[in-house]
């Protein structure tokens, strides 16, 4: 029996606990080098409760096999099974080729049967193959999303040439998102928007994480205009989601497309790459080779909501030269058709007054939702009294047509608010990648004075990203088992970005003091405690930006990092909930990562000593609350101080 799969480990510590796994189900486990296995076998390893490493040996034989699994994997390049019976005895032998650094080794499996073969083996032979699927699956497909990831398609399709549609797709302002909301959130959409794409696709066609934010989507052997179709309804479906408690984040992708005919993938993806690049100039669109002269858009939605079938076959006779038509009879398939189409709908042209759900309980469900803000509404009216205008503006109405309907007022009333709309949006985007860029540069220039402090403490700068990553950590845990302290996702940016300022006081201390490698005189104590106040002196000297939210929690930390729980700390003695958040927390990282670290005055301490250390009292007490969010959270806190190294 022969299956096509092949097995690709990146070195021999990972063949060793592949082989542990068989060693579960199987007697004997044997991992042959490849150059050795069409003539005399050279065992790299074998783990065996039957016998000897020959196979043989094994099945008790005199002679080697003339139908040898292992020489047929390896010259297949896949799996080889076959039963031996041997006297009273039967053998199950599956042997599998496997590159392990890139060179051919095969690994073999024996499994013994001591009586008859029985349907509870033939089991066992199923179960043995479902568990190669199952590593097969594992190492080629993404963790996060349960989409193949990169390395499937560059160890299993890059090469392979290929009649199908090829699209790259990337999420619109993803690192808006991850900045704004936090990675949490990024990780949330990456996962939704992938099992929305699976939902919708072929059960042929393969979806491939391909990046951060990219997805590549294999469809073989679709047509030209099917495959755009797809491509069409990928992007209305990502573009109708919601994330759940998120209801700003409104999703898009940009999508390149092409078509293959025979070229590798990886050509192909190149050239996906290309109208990728395109579609992201404008956002929210597709760009193919079909027509590499212009963005393919379709036409744009227009949602046509009346009770009357008469009214509705106007308008659409208005409007459907232009755009694509969507009609709705009523409020509530409205609102249903709101739920579909999201963002992709360019305008709704309402009617006021319909049996069931009005024009204003639509209203109500649109500026509940928020759909309000990025879809316009035209009402639909022969009402022109000021009560109902008024409400209706109240309500977040852009414009009105009336009956009889004026097939030139209505159709300029319709593109000059999809238009205007489509400004606005540009102009909020250009804002917000404003926004961001400013953030991104208080960022580096936060990392670069407080860089300056550690460089003339003789400290490498790793202890200030340091502080910066415990802080995110222990600030997010403590958010998700109490809202007592109102920080707000802003709020949550600032303390982490602040976090970096916590000693910059020290600035104004002697160096002397700072790196004396012995401990410090009663004096020499007081001196360098007054880096605290110092440092908060130093923002609050900052008068043109006192009112930024950056400084208020940079003089927090800064002027308090040092105080304790039990009111034992310094400058002040505040005691409890007095000390404010941001710098209760921050004193638990910077704590930790002292202990970790060495120092002039002391040598490192391990990850499990200073954990307890902390928990036990000796570096001062802090926040009970705090001290179970850091209990949850020291795993993590290791494999963060594990990996400092490459921070």
């Amino acid at each position: 029996m022969e299956k096509g799969k092949t097995i690709i480990l990146k070195n021999k510590e990972e063949a060793d606990r592949l082989i542990g796994d068989y060693c579960n189900v199987f007697d004997c486990v044997r991992l042959i080098d490849g150059a050795h296995a069409s003539g005399n076998e050279k065992v790299y390893a074998v783990y065996s409760s039957i016998g000897q490493a020959e196979c043989e040996h094994v099945v008790g034989k005199i002679e080697s096999c003339k139908n040898c699994v292992v020489k047929r994997a390896l010259e297949s390049k896949s799996v080889a099974t076959k039963l031996e019976l041997y006297g009273d005895k039967i053998f199950q032998s599956t042997a599998i080729y496997a590159e392990i650094d890139g060179k051919p080794y095969v690994i073999e499996l024996i499994k013994k049967f001591t009586d008859d073969l029985t349907s509870e083996d033939v089991s066992e032979h199923e179960s043995m193959f479902g568990h190669i699927e199952s590593y097969y699956e594992k190492i080629y497909t993404d963790v996060l999303t349960g989409c193949y990831n990169r390395r499937y398609f560059e160890e299993k399709l890059r090469d392979v040439p290929m009649k199908a549609g090829v699209a790259l797709l990337d999420i619109d302002d993803f690192k808006l998102y991850n900045d704004v909301y936090g990675h949490d959130v990024g990780d949330e959409v990456l996962k939704v928007i992938a099992g929305e794409i699976k939902d919708s696709i072929r059960s042929t066609d393969k979806l491939i994480r391909y990046g951060g934010d990219e997805f590549l989507l294999i469809m073989p052997d679709i047509k030209q205009r099917v495959f755009f179709d797809e491509l069409y309804r990928v992007k209305s479906r990502v573009g109708g989601i919601e994330i759940a408690n998120y209801s700003g984040i409104k999703l898009s992708v940009s999508v390149g497309g092409v078509m293959s005919e025979g070229r590798t993938m990886s050509e192909a993806v190149s050239m996906a790459d290309i109208f990728m690049y395109k579609a992201k100039k404008e956002k929210n669109v597709i760009v193919t080779d079909f027509d590499e002269k212009t963005l393919l858009k379709r036409k744009s939605n227009v949602l046509i909501v009346d009770d009357s079938e008469l009214n509705r076959e106007i308008l659409a006779s208005i409007l459907k030269n232009e755009f694509n038509i969507i009609e709705a009879g009523g409020g509530e398939e409205c609102v249903a058709k709101l739920r579909k189409y999201g963002d992709d709908l360019a305008v709704v042209l309402l009617d006021v007054v319909m049996p069931g759900m009005d024009g204003f309980s639509v209203l109500d469900y649109m500026n509940l939702s928020r759909i309000i803000e990025t879809v316009p509404v035209i009402m639909i009216t022969g009402d022109e009294s000021d009560e109902t205008m008024k409400r209706a503006y109240d309500m977040g109405v852009s414009d009105f047509i009336t009956r009889p309907f004026d097939m030139k007022v209505v159709y300029r009333r319709v593109v000059n608010t999809i238009q205007l709309y489509a400004n606005q949006r540009r102009l909020i985007d250009r804002l917000t990648r404003q926004m961001v860029e400013q953030e991104n540069d208080s960022k580096v220039m936060t990392s670069i004075l407080s860089h300056i402090v550690e460089f003339r403490n003789g400290e490498s700068g790793r202890h200030v990203i340091m502080i910066r990553k415990l802080t995110e950590l222990l600030l997010k845990t403590l958010l998700l088992k109490t809202d007592e302290y109102n920080l707000t996702s802003q709020d949550v940016n600032h303390i982490i970005n602040a976090s970096a300022l916590h000693d910059i006081g020290k600035i104004a201390i002697d160096e002397k003091i700072i790196n004396k490698p012995g401990k410090l005189t009663k004096e020499e104590f007081e001196t360098m405690k007054a880096h605290t106040v110092i440092g908060s002196d130093i923002i609050r000297s900052l008068k043109a930006y006192s009112g930024e939210p950056l400084l208020k929690f940079a003089d927090e930390i800064c002027r308090y990092h040092h105080e304790r729980w039990d009111g034992k700390g310094y400058p002040e003695g505040l005691k409890g909930n007095e000390i404010p958040i941001s710098a209760q927390i921050v004193s638990i990282c910077d704590v930790y990562d002292a202990l970790v670290e060495k120092r002039v005055y002391k040598e490192a301490y391990s990850h499990e000593k200073a954990v307890e250390m902390i928990l036990g009292g000796e570096c001062g007490t802090f926040n009970p609350l705090l001290m179970e969010c850091f209990t949850e959270v020291a795993d993590d806190i290791r494999e963060i101080e594990v990996n400092k190294e490459i921070l």
